[in-house]
């Protein structure tokens, strides 16, 4: 079952590096999408396995866990919590292009300090072991949401660590070998004295769907789409998306591209006063695709 929920309104292309295609649609309502929250829902290659995080399901090992759902014969089967959870902080999964491994965030022992990066291997249905993914990302500050460009080579990720433009900012690290090189921030106007987080990177692996709010503890938080400039040397400072994808009112945040619709993106909304977050798909275009 899918619920649509209605069409974004048509942007003209101009110079946005984004367009929304589609309806917004709610992903799988009453099996994924359910009274409690969802956030940050990533989808394997194959389309077939889900997983998200949830800040109050029951069941977990910790506040914040990872949920999986595993779809057959066209149904998403009751969610359960991954074996990896903590009873800490578990958040902001992401596959791999190629599904092989998980990307997520935890602020279990052993990390450099507050939230950090981490992976484990992807096994069929099962995962392997927990690897921590190094000093040259993880700081002693807070680092969330990391996604893996297409091609597998490039880190991108948001960190408050020191240095730079103020409250959360996007960073990327070069793929060295099995680990990563030092982590850079993004070149551009994009990062601001404000919170940047939640990104992704869409299907040419270079335009930026990410999330920002003045402060994200106290303020809306809405999603924008930024793009290399002309030489390829640095991002625009971003472009607020239309409302459908944004509300006037709730949060939207926590964008991922969908590996198995790559012309799709998945997103977190909150849609009504009783504060659930649900999980979204919307089709778009980049310029120059119809």
């Amino acid at each position: 079952m899918t619920l649509i929920l209605g069409m974004v309104a048509a942007e003209a292309a101009g110079d946005r590096p984004m367009r929304v295609t589609g309806a917004v649609e709610r992903f799988a309502p009453g099996e994924v999408s359910t009274s409690y929250s969802e956030v940050r829902l990533t989808l394997s290659p194959d389309g077939d396995t889900a997983v998200w995080f949830s800040r109050d399901r029951p069941g977990g090992a910790g506040g914040y866990d990872l949920w999986t759902s595993r779809r057959k014969a066209g149904r998403w089967s009751p969610p359960t919590p991954v074996p990896f959870n903590t009873s800490g902080r578990d958040f902001d999964p992401a596959f791999s292009a190629d599904g092989r491994q998980l990307y997520f965030c935890s602020d279990r022992p052993g990390g450099a300090g507050g939230d950090d990066l981490y992976r484990v291997e992807v096994r069929g249905d099962a995962f392997g072991e927990v690897e921590w993914l190094g000093p040259a990302v993880n700081s002693a500050g807070k680092e969330f949401a990391p996604m893996l460009s297409p091609d597998g080579e490039r880190l991108l990720f948001s960190s408050d660590r020191a240095g730079g433009a103020g409250r959360q900012d996007l960073y990327v690290a070069e793929r060295r070998g099995a680990g990563f090189a030092s982590a850079q921030s993004l070149p551009g106007g994009i990062n601001t004295d404000a919170d940047e987080f939640d990104a992704t990177f869409l299907d040419d692996g270079t335009t930026i769907v990410f999330t920002r709010a003045g402060d994200l503890r106290r303020d809306r938080v809405d999603l924008f789409v930024a793009a290399l400039d002309a030489a390829g040397t640095g991002y625009d400072a971003g472009h607020r998306l239309a409302d459908g994808l944004n509300h006037p009112r709730y949060d939207s945040y926590a964008p991922m591209l969908d590996w198995s619709r790559p012309g799709h993106l998945l997103f977190s909304g909150q849609r009504d006063a009783a504060g659930g977050m649900d999980v979204f798909r919307v089709a778009y275009a980049l310029p120059g695709e119809k």
